[in-house]
């Protein structure tokens, strides 16, 4: 009787630690070298150099000549933004920038917070450093990295940033904002070599928080952001305290998703699904499918060849204008493109849209961005972090207009200690840069909820 119960407590065990190992399994990743050559013998610089956004008058004379050049084109009648950008409309957009955008003023506003530059893996990596002001001595503010996707910027964030680093409120938590520029984005330096693809970036990123000296730190992102900061919570889950992400695309396909695909109408409170789940997933066919074959062209192009058109837009300012801000319209709300102008000054100035366009056009990276989907889905969606599940605490800020819905039961499959999701009363995609307020707040409350701190 003895030996029985003594061999049943080491195969009890045996079992606990085997499930205790597979459900703190890491992402593993070594180091790489992106820089031109081979890497050198000598340690790495890992010097910190302040960087400031410049521009010239040439730059803008460039732009100007090329503006005055570009060859129009008429769109079809009562087509709206459902062939693309509407060539009426992208008259206008052309003469605010040419004559009206000041590109000066809005290099003040980039430069309004502070800019740096280090060294990592043998490139220059870009990023902007906010510390709250005002802080009782002997204090820090939270330290919360944010990375932004494609096509946007370090910039989506300028507009959150005095929220989350000088909250009005007394009890909400004072940020110290990191918001680095993914590799290729920007003035990020590009990889010269393949295969820089999201866990790369989040490698580099740990080292980035990593030099400025901080052992751990909360992280947010969305659309590419949200795979970089997934991986960074998947590579060293003790070194990230909590995730917050507005975006995430449904898990990999299986049984039960697809169960709930085929009862889930019918059944809805036996998968878990609210109302709104039920107006953007049914019918199946049309909402997933559909839809996404509409929205997704972009991806297959970049994901296969894109430097062939990378090539035009980096060379015409219209063109890459054009191939943006359509992202801005129709990511936002999917009913603009029945709208001439696309909706998009309903939610954006003409300056912020054009300030993120100059980002790309200024530094010339609009095909290393692009590239990142390639490097990303070049080796098949099969990849190692698919497989992984996220045991940091995590927070999903579901915006009604996302491109991708993804009810709460499904980002449960990835996201294992999901403590909060939260129905957002309106936004789309670019979230952080639509509705600052209501992206600040959810990440207030998320965040209070893992530090248990109350409200007054």
């Amino acid at each position: 009787m003895i030996t029985e119960v003594l061999v049943a407590l080491v195969l009890g065990a045996v079992v606990y630690v085997l499930l205790l190992r597979r459900r703190q399994e890491v992402l593993k990743t070594e180091d790489g070298w992106w820089g031109e050559g081979e890497p050198p013998d000598t340690p790495e610089d890992d010097t910190i150099h302040p960087f400031k956004v410049e521009t010239s008058s040439e730059e803008i004379e460039d732009l100007h000549k090329r503006l005055d050049h570009t060859r129009p084109f008429p769109c079809l009648e009562d087509s709206q933004f459902n062939y693309g950008f509407n060539a009426k409309y992208l008259q206008k957009v052309v003469s605010y920038w040419r004559n009206d955008f000041d590109w000066k003023k809005q290099v003040e506003k980039l430069n309004r917070y502070p800019h740096f530059k280090t060294k990592i893996e043998g490139i220059d990596v870009h990023y902007i450093h906010v510390r709250p002001r005002n802080l009782p001595e002997g204090t820090s503010g939270v330290p919360l990295l944010m990375v932004h996707g494609w096509p946007g910027s370090f910039y989506e964030f300028y507009g959150i940033l005095p929220l989350l680093t000088e909250p009005r409120n007394p009890d909400d938590f004072a940020f110290e904002v990191i918001c680095p520029s993914i590799p290729g984005y920007g003035f990020s330096e590009a990889p010269r070599k393949k295969g820089f693809n999201s866990v790369c970036a989040a490698r580099v990123f740990h080292k980035l928080m990593k030099r400025l000296g901080f052992t751990q730190f909360y992280a947010h992102g969305g659309d590419w952001g949200w795979l970089v900061t997934t991986n960074m919570a998947q590579l060293e889950p003790k070194t990230v305290k909590g995730l917050h992400i507005n975006f995430a695309p449904p898990p990999k396909f299986g049984v039960g998703m697809a169960m709930s695909m085929l009862l889930g109408r019918r059944f809805p409170k036996l998968f878990g699904f609210t109302e709104h789940d039920l107006s953007r997933l049914f019918p199946v066919k049309q909402k997933l499918i559909v839809e996404s074959l509409m929205e997704t062209g972009y991806m297959h192009i970049q994901a296969t060849k894109p430097d062939t058109i990378g090539r035009g837009l980096n060379d015409s300012p219209v063109g890459l204008a054009a191939y943006i801000l359509e992202k801005f319209s129709t990511w936002t709300n999917p009913e603009f493109r029945n709208l001439e102008d696309g909706g998009l000054e309903r939610n954006f100035s003409l300056d912020d849209l054009l300030t993120n366009v100059m980002i790309y056009w200024t530094t010339g990276s609009i095909i290393s961005s692009m590239r990142f989907y390639k490097e990303n889905f070049g080796e098949g969606l099969n990849q190692k972090h698919s497989k992984i599940p996220v045991y940091v605490p995590t927070g999903y800020a579901a915006f009604p207009n996302e491109l991708m819905h993804t009810p709460k039961p499904w980002v449960k499959q990835m996201y294992r200690k999901l403590k909060s999701y939260t129905p957002m009363a309106r936004g789309g995609h670019f979230a952080a840069m639509e509705e600052p307020q209501l992206m600040a707040e959810d990440i207030q409350n998320f965040i209070r909820k893992l530090e248990k701190r109350k409200r007054k």
